[in-house]
């Protein structure tokens, strides 16, 4: 492996450890190269990043290297960080949404026997807007977590009370509800869009 290779293994290798870095031993036991090539290699990757047109440096502490941005651009991250993100749920994350909306207070379990499948994910990135929240826990066995919408929720839909959410007929199945209210949400999100 030439030195070009081995600086964006290290380059990957720093970037997907993500805060806990890498040392150079464990740069040289996972890339299986000397501890000195790992080292020669680590500082032309620094002097590379010390160039004013490079967003990233590799910083050491404690022995750990991390890959992380310039504090010159810490302005423009905060900004990032401080914007609202118009993105949008992913199909997964309405359809739990919906059954959460229609359905609270609801245990993961119960929300997971309607979609068919795992819902960690999609209640974790709603926890995570904070269109959800735990509202309580179940008193059966292990007691589980009830899981409803938030005033967040009713906010970024426009909704004055739970109530307002379009009426479900009587006869229909558990499955509709989700196509049911897939429509609404998407109805709301085309209106969140920048014009």
């Amino acid at each position: 492996m030439n030195n070009e290779e081995l600086m964006g293994v290290i380059e990957g290798l720093l970037f997907v450890s993500g805060e806990e870095g890498l040392s150079l031993h464990q740069l040289s036991k996972i890339i299986e190269v000397p501890i000195w090539s790992i080292e020669h290699a680590v500082e032309e990757l620094q002097k590379s990043y010390a160039q004013s047109h490079r967003g990233l440096v590799i910083m050491k502490s404690n022995q750990i290297y991390h890959l992380t941005t310039k504090t010159d651009h810490s302005i423009y991250i905060k900004r990032l960080f401080s914007t609202p993100t118009n993105t949008r749920l992913s199909q997964a994350a309405l359809e739990t949404l919906a059954i959460i909306a229609y359905q609270q207070p609801i245990t993961r379990t119960e929300i997971e026997e309607v979609r068919g499948v795992n819902s960690d994910r999609p209640v974790q990135t709603l926890l995570a807007r904070q269109l959800i929240e735990e509202v309580g826990r179940k008193e059966t066995v292990g007691r589980p977590v009830l899981f409803g919408t938030s005033k967040d929720f009713l906010t970024y839909f426009g909704l004055t009370s739970i109530e307002e959410l379009p009426n479900l007929n009587d006869n229909i199945e558990l499955e509709d509800i989700v196509e049911e209210a897939d429509l609404f949400f998407d109805r709301y999100e085309d209106m969140q869009q920048p014009k």
